[in-house]
């Protein structure tokens, strides 16, 4: 029953930090090794997903209610991320993700570094590309982010957000409305493959899922409440945990 309770806690934290920007695995996936060290790996991660994706999947639908987006262009993005996501958890069966790991930290380094340099970015919301261009370079997006979800993962939600401030003109507030429904495809997807190969603990997962969704309540009522500023500030935050995180498991573990 402790056990439960402690990441319980920390799925609650997860998901408030994932609603507003990603990066909720940062918090929830370390609790679950630090409390489960005996278990497969691969089933952890698999309960991460079953908790984790009732989170993400309510913060989408509370961001559509008060965000306006594109139904043409979120669509299409969606399915492409489902599809990437997929082929990523395909790929990493086949593929060293080594180098990936190592290289994943310089290049969180140089998102932060950007971010930082430009104070306006992502302040304004003024979308690039009309419709049409819009969805498709979307669903460019969501097909890479997609598969480096599935072939990897750390810092999905965080790449999201970056490519639609950085690529699409989004600001903040609506990048990361758009993050969330993408990141439920690739959690879909992810989820789909764990639980057909028998590495989800569903009592576990309940649990999870009901905190999950409490903290993402909290985080996507702040995200709204204090708009695009505040949503870059928890970026950039997050993104400098995830490269202290990624870049200790990279070069010194």
């Amino acid at each position: 029953m402790t056990d439960l309770v402690v990441v319980a806690v920390a799925s609650l934290f997860a998901g408030l930090i994932d609603a507003i920007v990603g990066g909720g695995g940062l918090i929830l996936v370390p609790a679950l090794f630090a409390t489960y060290p005996g278990a497969v790996p691969a089933t952890l991660l698999g309960t991460n997903k079953g908790g984790a994706i009732w989170g993400t999947g309510w913060a989408a639908v509370q961001f559509t209610r008060r965000v306006s987006l594109r139904a043409q262009t979120m669509a299409p993005a969606m399915l492409a991320a489902l599809i990437g996501s997929f082929a990523g958890a395909w790929a990493v069966t086949v593929v060293d993700a080594s180098v990936m790991r190592r290289a994943l930290p310089l290049v969180l380094l140089a998102i932060l570094a950007y971010t930082l340099a430009r104070k306006d970015l992502g302040r304004h919301h003024a979308p690039r590309y009309a419709e049409a261009h819009e969805g498709l370079v979307a669903s460019l997006i969501g097909l890479t982010i997609g598969f480096y979800d599935g072939f990897f993962g750390p810092g999905t939600g965080s790449f999201f957000v970056f490519l639609f401030v950085r690529v699409l003109g989004f600001d903040f507030l609506h990048a990361s409305a758009s993050a969330k429904l993408l990141n439920t495809a690739t959690n879909l997807a992810a989820l789909v493959l764990f639980t057909w190969k028998g590495h989800v603990w569903w009592q576990v997962a309940a649990v999870l899922a009901v905190a999950n969704v409490a903290g993402s309540l909290i985080g996507t009522r702040l995200a709204l409440k204090h708009g695009a500023g505040f949503v870059r500030g928890v970026f950039i935050a997050v993104v400098g945990a995830l490269i202290l995180k990624t870049g200790y498991d990279a070069f010194l573990r």
